[in-house]
């Protein structure tokens, strides 16, 4: 081969490697719009994966027909990922906001398919290309695959570590669109010999490149307005930490905190399910010295557990530190949780809970589980038996242990699972329910290694809902969120407990939440 040819490959199998990287970053990002818009991740990734999977097979077979002017075929393919994928982002917050329901799965799924099959038919034609400019056969389908793998891995890990935390969802995408333009425009600068009205379609590049620009420097504040429309309440704080979407809305004296679109808490009544999920098992348990509380780091729980003198150590474990940092820094956060994060007693770390619990030697008087829904594989592990097995194996005899378990009225089934993988570890348990007015009817599942008798229990710290007569009103529950769940031919379902091998409370989960 010549010079020029010479050139003219190192550019294809460098393409190759770039175009892949951002196939991968367009892929990885697909899924974590779905999983962030939609939920389940689980689900959405694997539907993404296999979706951009499928649309590669179809762009390769469709590559067949793209025999001659490879490099112009190219470079609008190349265009015309830049520019939906660029846009996908910010069009998917769009149609969430604006669009009926549903609207928004048939978009991503959509997107994800037609970005696959672009990408697809990109690696056939690269390696054509080469094979035409004088490598042989052999050798140019081997580099070109290689950058490819090699440039999947790249894309990877540069979503995760890098575009996901600094960027965010929608610069990333605009970002990476600006790059696949930019691989598209260097090609056909350099095979524009070859290459006819080369003036048109670099005039057309250049415009896309202008609306990408606009969009990565505007497109984002757009977005957030988009997003305001998901919550009732102005956004006051927003990001995208390594773990999840946080969000903080207010209105008036209203101030909430919201978790991958989830809301944690309102501080107009937050009390009542915080004093519902901190003093049974606190006025129980015999000597509450040692407490350990998982998940919490709003630290408002740990607020209501330092209101015993007797407390000596609070260990308080949250995976996510960006939340830990929110609740030590933001005013309205601090007003709320009165610095408990900060007090000598509290001893935060930011680590995983069952990670934890697998780790540590110690034992507690009391264990408070306040961790987010089991909507996910991640959160799922949380409310397994192996799980609560730990929390077992944790738990002093004579101290108490609180569960956050979702609402018994809305997720019955769900509710009532988790009750049951609890007492499947051989701890006995006490069901209690509570009305939260900006959750609705939410539920608990406290335990203990005796039985539990709470009408002798005490509350001896000041409150602002629960007393004493109150006690036996939260362990009724009405027929229509009773633990006999009535399945559709009539009869009674039987419930399984939640194991990591049979996680089928993730089904059961986001089946009682669909209509919601």
């Amino acid at each position: 081969m010549n010079e020029t040819a010479i050139r003219q490959s190192k550019i294809i199998y460098w393409s190759s490697g770039i175009v892949s990287i951002c196939g991968i970053i367009f892929e990885v990002l697909f899924g974590a719009l779905g999983s962030y818009i939609l939920g389940d991740g689980v689900k959405q990734y694997t539907l993404t994966i296999s979706l951009f999977l499928t649309g590669m097979g179809i762009g390769a077979s469709l590559s067949e027909k793209f025999m001659k002017n490879l490099i112009i075929t190219f470079v609008w393919i190349e265009f015309g990922v830049a520019i939906i994928g660029g846009f996908s982002s910010f069009t998917m917050f769009g149609i969430t906001a604006f669009a009926p329901a549903g609207t928004d799965a048939l978009y991503i799924y959509i997107i994800t398919l037609t970005i696959g099959a672009l990408t697809g038919v990109e690696l056939p034609i690269l390696i054509r290309k080469a094979n035409e400019i004088g490598v042989t056969i052999n050798k140019s389908t081997a580099r070109v695959l290689f950058s490819d793998y090699a440039g999947g891995l790249i894309g990877g890990l540069l979503f995760v570590f890098l575009f996901r935390p600094y960027f965010g969802m929608v610069k990333t995408a605009f970002l990476v669109g600006c790059i696949n333009l930019t691989v598209a425009l260097i090609v056909l600068w350099l095979f524009r010999n070859e290459i006819r009205h080369f003036a048109v379609h670099a005039v057309i590049g250049a415009g896309i490149g202008v609306l990408l620009l606009i969009g990565l420097f505007f497109g984002e504040a757009m977005a957030f307005s988009f997003e305001q429309k998901l919550y009732q309440d102005p956004i006051i704080h927003m990001e995208q930490s390594k773990y999840q979407k946080i969000i903080l809305t207010k209105d008036g004296k209203d101030v909430r905190l919201y978790l991958d679109g989830s809301l944690q808490f309102s501080t107009i009544d937050e009390h009542r399910y915080h004093e519902v999920l901190v003093h049974p098992p606190m006025a129980y348990a015999e000597n509450p010295e040692n407490i350990l509380i998982l998940g919490g780091g709003d630290g408002i729980a740990a607020r209501e557990v330092l209101k015993y003198d007797e407390v000596e150590q609070i260990t308080l474990v949250d995976l996510d530190p960006a939340i830990i940092e929110l609740a030590n820094s933001n005013q309205l956060l601090l007003e709320t949780n009165e610095g408990s994060l900060k007090r000598d007693k509290v001893h935060v770390k930011n680590k995983d809970a069952f990670q934890f619990l697998e780790n540590t030697n110690e034992w507690y008087d009391v264990i408070i589980v306040d961790l987010p829904d089991p909507n996910n594989e991640s959160l799922n592990k949380l409310y397994t038996r192996e799980f609560y097995s730990l929390v077992r194996n944790h738990l002093k005899p004579g101290g108490a242990a609180m569960i956050q378990a979702t609402s018994p009225v809305f997720a019955t089934k769900v509710y009532w699972t988790i009750s049951k993988t609890v007492a499947s570890t051989g701890l006995s348990i006490e069901n209690l329910h509570v009305g939260v007015p900006s959750f609705g009817n939410w539920g608990f599942v406290m335990a203990s290694r005796d039985p539990i008798d709470l009408s002798k229990t005490e509350i001896s710290v000041p409150t602002k809902f629960l007393t004493d007569d109150i006690f036996p009103a939260l362990t009724t529950f009405g027929k229509d969120e009773d633990k006999k769940i009535v399945g559709k031919n009539g009869e009674l379902t039987e419930l399984k407990p939640n194991t990591l091998i049979n996680p089928h409370l993730i089904r059961i989960y986001e089946s009682a939440w669909e209509n919601y």
